[in-house]
């Protein structure tokens, strides 16, 4: 069955890690390795069931190596999951047992934070392996990667407002972001410095109060996000929002957010587009984050990492234009063109990671 699920989602490896005495239960899925090593980040979560955390961690790390693909990163897609609470089941033990089992796969997974991890975590596991991606600045790493996932989600906003509307001007619309964590803060951030209207909504009321305070936001319910008469909405919590329930009751001409997976099934991206909607594939819009990350591969420069967050925009003009040549929506058109360069890198039969994992600039204690 398992086999059967990884020819299904085109699978390299999966490596189930467990330590008994850590309290470790984890799961590491390389999908894609043909750009490069796979980048990923680990999310720490409290699955249902094995199955659950299983099903999550194939698709997220499917996820990456589109993402990666299309951001333009010599790296592939993997993804790690921690089946665990992350409120009470934290520990330096868990996070340094992680970290060993990294490090056995000698380069050919690349971890990073997700969610449930922080940069304190990050630096557990950066004890035992080189390969760990948003540790602290003192480490030559670039730190918490969500500004710059929030200013790749502008960019691609920009992208898509010109699409639709015929401009750039951000503070002309009307925005409702479901999610106030920390790159859904910061996007409602620059949102305001742009002079936009924006509706929020969190399941944390402190995070409302703090958008409502400091950035002149709208609480609503964590239901009625749906509901506001917004030009966008910016899901930026967790996946599958978009969804038969909820789609019907959108009243906004775009969908432009920072979460994954947010369309709830295909089907759902067929009837965005025959409502009139532009959608702007996640994977491409949400790259900022993976971007900053990678470039701790070769030694860190946050000026390169800016400049490298504004391609996104480029990237996402790219997936409009190959929308209309082949007839296709946007979320097929981003699939078509990360599936293009992975074919065409493909046939070059580039070395596994040559140059790319070096880790140049890093100080090791």
């Amino acid at each position: 069955m398992i086999f059967e699920t990884l020819d299904t989602y085109g699978h390299e490896q999966v490596v189930f890690c467990h330590n008994k005495d850590a309290g470790l239960k984890a799961i590491i899925a390389i999908h894609n390795t043909v750009l490069g090593p796979a980048l990923g980040g680990t999310r720490m979560w409290p699955y249902k069931s094995e199955q659950e955390a299983l099903n999550d961690v194939l698709r997220l790390s499917r996820g990456m190596t589109y993402k990666n693909a299309v951001a333009g990163l010599n790296i592939g897609g993997g993804k790690a999951v921690i089946i665990g609470n992350p409120a009470t089941d934290k520990s330096e033990a868990l996070f340094r047992a992680f970290g060993q089992f990294v490090e056995s796969l000698g380069g050919r997974y690349i971890t990073a934070e997700d969610v449930g991890i922080d940069v304190n975590d990050m630096e557990y596991v950066y004890r035992e392996t080189e390969y760990v991606t948003g540790v602290h600045q003192v480490h030559g790493g670039s730190g918490d990667p969500s500004p710059f996932t929030a200013y790749g989600t502008l960019q691609g906003l920009m992208a898509t407002l010109n699409r639709k509307f015929g401009n750039e001007d951000v503070g002309k619309y009307v925005y409702a972001v479901q999610g106030l964590g920390h790159v859904g803060m910061e996007y409602v951030k620059l949102l305001k410095e742009r002079g936009a209207k924006i509706f929020v909504t969190d399941i944390n009321q402190a995070l409302v109060d703090k958008a409502v305070s400091e950035y002149g936001a709208e609480a609503v319910g964590l239901d009625e996000i749906y509901d506001v008469p917004a030009d966008v909405y910016s899901p930026c919590a967790l996946g599958g929002t978009v969804n038969e329930q909820t789609l019907p009751r959108l009243k906004c001409k775009v969908i432009c957010g920072a979460a994954n997976n947010q369309l709830a099934s295909n089907e759902i991206g067929d009837e965005v587009v025959k409502r009139g909607i532009l959608y702007a594939p996640d994977y491409a819009v949400n790259a900022g984050g993976v971007m900053n990350v990678a470039l701790e591969l070769d030694g860190y420069n946050r000026e390169r990492a800016m400049r490298m967050m504004r391609t996104i925009y480029h990237n996402l003009a790219r997936i409009y234009e190959i929308a209309d040549r082949d007839g296709i929506p946007t979320y097929k058109a981003a699939d078509r063109l990360a599936e293009e360069r992975i074919e065409k890198i493909g046939r070059l039969k580039l070395p596994l990671g040559r140059g790319r994992t070096r880790f140049q600039g890093r100080v090791r204690s």
